[in-house]
């Protein structure tokens, strides 16, 4: 079964890094596009930041600069480092992924800067 298991949220002051990951089984994120969402309260789901299949990365303007997505060399994880976070980073953030013509999605993990 393909499945998208993210960890490594919590809560930090405003400054403070935190490093979610996402674990991909079924499938490796070699050949396709990853990305990195978030919710808060409220607001309407966003594109935090996305790996694509060339190499080639996204960052909304909101998080460029102090957030960096990355994969592991086993193409099975993908990481979000977060750094200098802000108290508008606050959201539950999913990991989610297209193969061929299925989205999928991950549970998401809570990120709260306060």
């Amino acid at each position: 079964d393909v499945q998208l298991v993210e960890s490594g949220g919590g809560s930090v002051q405003p400054g403070g890094s935190l490093r979610p990951s996402c674990t991909a089984t079924g499938f490796t994120f070699e050949d396709v596009h990853a990305a990195w969402y978030r919710q808060a309260p409220g607001r309407r789901c966003e594109l935090v930041s996305a790996f694509y299949r060339d190499g080639d990365t996204y960052y909304s303007r909101s998080v460029k600069g102090r957030f960096t997505i990355s994969r592991d060399n086993d193409k099975r994880r993908v990481y979000l480092q977060m750094n200098n976070l802000k108290s508008e980073d606050t959201a539950l953030y999913y990991c989610a992924s297209i193969i061929g013509a299925s989205a999928y999605w991950g549970q998401g993990t809570q990120v709260t800067v306060s």
